[in-house]
């Protein structure tokens, strides 16, 4: 049956995706569990979007099969909200009487009745369903995929039965309004067993209690067999305080029945359980007439449970990742709203050009401002020419959150949303791995070095050339001299590798070797610095080699640790101290 392949409005139909999941840090380091909360604030939407973002995967086929329908849903505002009108119904549909029933209750006649109900709802809904996904506007591969499908489980056989049988069912089921029962009793006159005499079309109407009970057990009004001669009033019977009638009816009575009404047949003998008197009556019947209707009831569960299987559960499953991309598009046109840029993005093959980024910016860093003109954006490429890039820069120049921003751009595009730049055409990565400053107590055993060397080795084994690597500030929580030993061997290693990486750090040398590390390379690596104009930051990008004047200076103003600052001093000291901050930057940048 062609309707029993899943569908996903993640990948592709009837292609097999490999897939790497982001670690946790990696997935806080970039801030995506930032992001998570902004776009939703249920709790479980959450963790659907959390899945989609932190599993990655480089066919750049998925990536744009998810961008076409995000696209498709983000400009088409009435499709999106008929489709959550619809898709609200249908898991109202998924679930509707789950949680009426216990564990260990079988479904009686009453809630089967229901779930009859249920389907005919659901049926409708399909036919919306189709109707809204025929829209001319649509141009997605994946929303016309997900519209041949629901035409598919449409126009299956199964399908147009059940449409057959519940309209059978409707007609015959619409009109009933009573059920006599028949009550044997023992010399005592107690209830020993109970049975269906008829279904009816009409409802019985109250006579008065003890004239009709005093007439029917007269001498000349009892029936001489068991047939119905039709000579019958409807006794009401009260419930006492403690349902006492209808309690001893439930202990201790047994019962046989027989009817030509299609769904009556095939009853089986069973004790009657016990109830709570007649304030809960339709309740009692229900699990009265589910035993004995035990067969039926049986038969007519499987009938549902196969449908419910082909048709709810299938496009039920689906429904989540309608929620992801909704939530999604909610929350980027609020973004926009706010003026900031987002462009679609668009995926190609890893080969020269692994990634072009025009007008790019941190989005973490836009959702806490209310004006775009407090963004600066800046453009960068990956390609054999700029396959490693060495940031270095002032201290709160940028470096950091430029670093975040590149991994940001690759996340949100895979994930299938619209990215905050002018344009952004990339090789999607296998998987995104950061190398950001580890918390105190992850390294009281090993020491930050040693966490940091263990760290970067797991990354290195575990990269490709499709992957990205983030790295920020490692190696730094030693020695110049230990850590740029460290950082060279590092850098050469993922040359050789190929994989595209961003190391964020304070050593310049670094950067100022970038050529001697690219030697004997097809992949080279390039020095970048958040250029500072006139001693102010300007947080714009460049290659080009390290400026590095500032370093000193910043950290020690970072820290508190100069002159002025540690004595409170000022005038021609303060100026001496300035000067003897500038020989150490000096001597850095020579080195």
């Amino acid at each position: 049956m062609t309707a029993d392949k899943k569908f996903s409005l993640l990948s592709p139909r009837g292609t097999e995706v490999k897939y790497k999941r982001l670690e946790e840090s990696s997935f806080h380091d970039l801030g995506l569990d930032t992001i998570c909360r902004e776009v939703t604030a249920e709790p479980k939407e959450q963790v659907i979007i959390a899945e989609i973002l932190a599993n990655l995967t480089a066919d750049p086929a998925v990536t744009n099969y998810r961008q076409e329908i995000f696209e498709d849903l983000k400009n088409l505002p009435d499709v999106r909200k008929r489709l959550v009108e619809l898709f609200d119904k249908i898991e109202f549909s998924k679930t509707y009487g789950v949680l009426r029933k216990s564990k260990d209750e079988v479904e009686g006649m009453w809630f089967l009745m229901h779930r009859f109900n249920q389907y005919r709802d659901y049926i409708t809904c399909v036919d919306d369903l189709k109707e809204c996904l025929s829209d001319d506007r649509i141009k997605s591969e994946g929303l016309k995929g997900f519209k041949a499908y629901v035409d598919e489980i449409y126009a299956d056989a199964h399908f147009r039965e059940l449409k057959s049988d519940l309209e059978k069912l409707k007609a015959e089921t619409s009109d009933i309004q009573s059920v006599t029962l028949g009550l044997n009793l023992n010399s005592r006159l107690e209830a020993i067993s109970m049975g269906i005499v008829s279904v009816n079309n009409k409802p019985f109407k109250r006579a008065g209690i003890v004239g009709a009970f005093a007439d029917s057990i007269s001498g000349e009004k009892i029936n001489n067999g068991t047939e119905w001669n039709g000579d019958m009033h409807y006794r009401q019977v009260e419930a006492s305080k403690d349902g006492s009638f209808m309690n001893t009816v439930y202990n201790y009575s047994k019962y046989t029945a027989a009817n030509a009404n299609p769904l009556l047949r095939n009853m089986t003998v069973t004790s009657i359980t016990q109830g709570d008197g007649l304030s809960n009556t339709p309740a009692q019947f229900d699990s009265v007439l589910n035993r004995m209707l035990d067969t039926t009831a049986k038969s007519l569960r499987r009938t549902l449970d196969k449908y419910a299987d082909l048709a709810i559960g299938n496009i039920a499953e689906v429904i989540p990742e309608f929620v992801y991309y909704i939530r999604f598009t909610e929350f980027m046109n609020s973004i926009e709203k706010k003026g900031f840029k987002l462009c679609r993005a668009r995926a190609v093959s890893n080969g020269d050009m692994a990634m072009n980024a025009k007008g790019f910016y941190n989005f973490k860093l836009a959702m806490t401002l209310s004006d775009p003109k407090e963004i600066v954006v800046n453009d960068l490429v990956f390609d054999n020419d700029h396959t490693i890039y060495i940031l270095t820069g002032a201290n709160r120049g940028g470096k950091t959150t430029s670093t975040q921003g590149i991994g940001l751009l690759f996340a949100l595009a895979q994930g299938g949303v619209y990215v905050p730049a002018d344009s952004f055409e990339f090789a999607p990565a296998d998987c995104i791995y950061t190398h950001f400053p580890a918390d105190e107590d992850k390294t009281m055993d090993l020491g930050r070095l040693g966490e940091e060397c263990i760290r970067f080795k797991e990354i290195f084994n575990s990269a490709t050339e499709d992957s990205l690597i983030l790295m920020n500030e490692t190696f730094s929580t030693t020695s110049f001299e230990e850590g740029y030993y460290i950082a060279c061997d590092s850098i050469k290693a993922l040359l050789t590798k190929g994989v595209r990486t961003i190391y964020n750090t304070h050593m310049h040398k670094l950067g100022s070797d970038a050529e001697a590390f690219s030697k004997d390379n097809k992949k080279k690596a390039s020095s970048l610095i958040v250029k500072s104009e006139g001693g102010n930051r300007s947080f714009k990008l460049a290659v080009a080699p390290p400026e590095g004047s500032s370093y000193a200076a910043d950290i020690a103003r970072k820290y508190g640790v100069t002159y002025e600052m540690l004595t409170g001093s000022s005038g021609k000291e303060a100026k001496a101290a300035e000067d003897d901050d500038k020989e150490p930057s000096k001597a850095l940048k020579d080195q």
